[in-house]
């Protein structure tokens, strides 16, 4: 049913687990949250108007703190060695003989954060076991092998097929029961079934197969430490939807523990790590610095002061080092979204938000003086620094991107102000219609249109040509990040007074339970993946703009971190807060 869902909803190119029991919502209207009743932001507005409250927690991350943050490792002794070492392993890379022992070293430089420096070398690598994948002697039987081999072809874009695993079945469809006991293959497997795509039904087959028989090992207590760890991991979220930077602090802490390790590729994950997060830390000064310039988490006290949280989500979409530009200017986004969604559900009345949406319609400064004192502040902010950045781009690369980013920033608060009658209406739409507008809501498409510009010299090709080339990876990179956003959010938004979201649309259209309409929306999440796999497979080496591709997937593997255990970025003193200190605090040994 997910898939046939799907499948019909269109794909628009216009703006081109742990949690409470929901509410009974199988009622025509929603339950309203009670307003609470506050003076309005400025005393120069002349009515006390009854507005809600989302009671957000401050912000943990002071401004000094942020500031007072360093590291020893911007000295140029540490790039130079750093160099050299990236040297060394390059040679390892190139000297190694075995097709097994190249992938091998290519799956762990990528899990130790290391790949970007070794992207030729890769390539190369994998252009051979492409070009020589009838020899199958190597791998003959080796189900680990197997598995490892189509995981790293179809992650770079070649199209691997699923009769790769043929070999490992039975007459009847069946994985051999002969396979159990590999315990080690059986995880390459379930890891290499999360790169499938629609209608592969050995894929299917294969990673029901290997987490049934992965649970089973788990529960014998019979693995060592380090593969039950990896194992462990694997089954709370499997590696093709994890983020990079999270990912490479975790497994330099399990590689360090590995007897087999390799001192070189610990000693250059450590210290890449760590140059890398002084990098990061210039980036979060400079960004923390424009907020508190902008003063929205000062004058604007009922939105989330986020800035820090922000900030993750722009290390989710890019993190290696030469993309700084790209994630200042991302957590500008991601503040500014965060401000006007707090405007939009829950601050604003349906008259000052009518206004607004005109006013960034417009795209005027005169339309803001209609506004009310605090939405003059926001609406001045959102137009500075969006012309801002069109501006630099025009400066350093000659075209002009403010046409294209205002009409994004109008699409969204369109479908703002709608959700906002929705909500003042009681008005519950239909799952499908619900999905055509929220898709674009949740703000992938904006967040992907500003990668866009921060990222592509498109001198010569035209914004909209790269928009429809790329819209089905855009369509399901934003579902995917709103149905993360759903499960996570859901009970919270409720409580607080919101629209209707995912889940609640499900069981209020199919009578369904909370449970079973949040099995149904992983389902369609799991769905998703696979379509957005299919859309890369068919354009990995033709693509104008390889980096868009990337930070589609991107944004939903960062989608499905911040939600995992809840609102984490609404509230972000819990696990968020763990993964801050790991990725910009505290550097490794």
């Amino acid at each position: 049913m997910a898939l046939r869902l799907l499948a019909s909803l269109p794909v628009t190119t216009t703006l081109i687990t742990k949690h409470s029991k929901a509410p009974n919502l199988h009622n025509s209207t929603v339950p309203r949250a009670p307003r609470v009743v506050s003076a309005v932001a400025n005393v120069s507005d002349q009515k006390v108007v009854s507005r809600r409250s989302a009671n957000y927690h401050p912000s943990i991350w002071q401004y000094d703190y942020i500031q007072s943050l360093k590291s020893n490792y911007q000295e140029e002794s540490f790039n130079e060695q750093a160099t050299r070492l990236v040297g060394e392993v390059g040679m390892m890379l190139e000297e190694a003989v075995e097709p097994l022992e190249k992938l091998e070293l290519i799956d762990t430089l990528q899990r130790l954060g290391l790949s970007y420096h070794f992207q030729n070398e890769t390539k190369g690598v994998l252009e051979g076991i492409w070009s020589d994948r009838g020899e199958f002697s190597w791998k003959k039987n080796n189900l680990y092998a197997t598995a490892l081999e189509f995981r790293l072809l179809r992650q770079h874009g070649y199209k691997a097929t699923q009769e790769a695993f043929s070999g490992f079945q039975d007459e009847m469809g069946n994985f051999n029961a002969s396979l159990c006991e590999d315990c080690k293959g059986l995880l390459s497997l379930y890891e290499a079934s999360y790169l499938s795509v629609e209608e592969e039904g050995i894929l299917d087959t294969a990673r029901d197969f290997a987490a049934e028989q992965l649970e089973q090992h788990l529960g014998q207590n019979k693995l060592d430490e380090h593969l039950r760890l990896l194992v462990e991991h694997a089954l709370q979220l499997p590696l093709h939807w994890r983020v990079s930077r999270l990912e490479a602090r975790w497994f330099i802490d399990l590689y360090e523990k590995r007897e087999e390790r390799n001192p070189m590729l610990l000693e250059l994950a450590k210290l890449d790590f760590n140059i890398v997060q002084a990098v990061h830390q210039d980036d979060l000064k400079y960004a923390s610095k424009w907020w508190t310039d902008t003063g929205l988490g000062e004058k604007l006290s009922f939105v989330r002061d986020r800035l820090m949280e922000s900030f993750l989500w722009a290390i989710g979409y890019m993190s290696d080092p030469q993309f700084g530009k790209f994630r200042r200017n991302l957590t500008k986004v991601t503040a500014l979204i965060t401000t006007i969604d707090d405007v939009y559900d829950v601050y604003g009345t349906l008259d000052e938000l009518e206004l607004f949406t005109q006013a960034v319609d417009r795209w005027d400064i005169n339309a803001m003086e209609l506004l009310p004192q605090y939405m003059k502040i926001c609406f001045l902010t959102l137009f500075n620094s969006v012309n801002e950045m069109g501006y630099d781009n025009l400066k350093e690369h000659g075209y002009h991107t403010i046409p294209f980013l205002k009409k994004a920033w109008a699409d969204l608060c369109k479908l703002y102000l709608l959700e906002a009658k929705w909500f003042d209406s009681g008005y519950i739409p239909s799952f499908k219609e619900y999905i055509n507008h929220a898709w674009i809501s949740i703000t992938g498409p904006l967040v992907l249109s500003h990668a866009c510009t921060s990222t592509l010299n498109l001198a010569t090709k035209d914004w909209l040509e790269v928009w429809k080339e790329h819209s089905n990876m855009i369509y399901c990179s934003s579902l995917i990040l709103r149905l993360a956003d759903d499960m996570g959010t859901s009970v919270y938004e409720l409580d607080r007074g919101d629209v209707p979201k995912a889940i609640e649309c499900y069981m209020h259209e199919t009578g369904s339970s909370e449970a079973e309409a949040r099995e149904y929306i992983k389902k369609l999440i799991d769905a998703t993946w696979k379509k957005m796999n299919g859309e890369y497979l068919s354009m990995a080496h033709s693509t104008s703009s390889p980096t868009l591709v990337q930070i589609a997937f991107n944004l939903a593997r960062i989608a499905l971190c911040f939600y995992e255990y809840g609102d984490g970025h609404g509230v972000a003193d819990q696990e968020t807060r763990d993964r801050v200190i790991l990725l910009f605090v505290s550097s490794i040994p």
